[in-house]
């Protein structure tokens, strides 16, 4: 995405990870309850690793996808430790009978996989480091890593 439409900046932890027109470099991986951006400030700094929570993405034709966000979300500052974030509205999703008890709960599971994962250097996986906002501007069609 090279320039996400934002009406007010996303700030986690006091710092701004996203903000109007900042590039975000997505992962959609098949099978998988989570998709991951590359989250960049509007002049292109990486700020860190976020994972929304989601059901697997469906495929519908070669022009549609569908997919339903869970709520929760996955932060990886550089050098910090992951956090899960949005259980508030997980909470309220659940309190007003938008998502099933049984789906949170799923979702939660998600996010807690996740973050264990970051702590341990397992997630996110290779791709991810190997595809910097970088390398997406430079027009590099090469799978080897940079």
């Amino acid at each position: 995405m090279p320039g996400t439409p934002l009406e007010r900046p996303l700030v986690i932890d006091g710092r701004i990870v996203l903000e109007n027109g900042s590039p975000v470099v997505w992962f959609t991986f098949p099978g998988e309850w989570h998709d991951i951006g590359r989250f960049h400030t509007a002049d292109g700094a990486f700020t860190g690793i976020y994972a929304n929570v989601l059901t697997p993405v469906e495929i519908v034709d070669e022009t549609t996808w569908q997919t339903t966000d869970l709520f929760l979300d996955v932060w990886v500052a550089p050098g910090a430790a992951a956090r899960v974030l949005d259980e508030d509205e997980l909470n309220e999703a659940v309190a007003a009978g938008s998502i099933t008890v049984e789906l949170a709960r799923r979702a939660r599971s998600e996010a807690d996989r996740l973050a264990l994962l970051a702590r341990t250097g397992e997630w996110p996986p290779g791709i991810v480091s190997d595809w910097p906002i970088e390398r997406i501007r430079h027009g590099t069609s090469a799978v080897e890593p940079v």
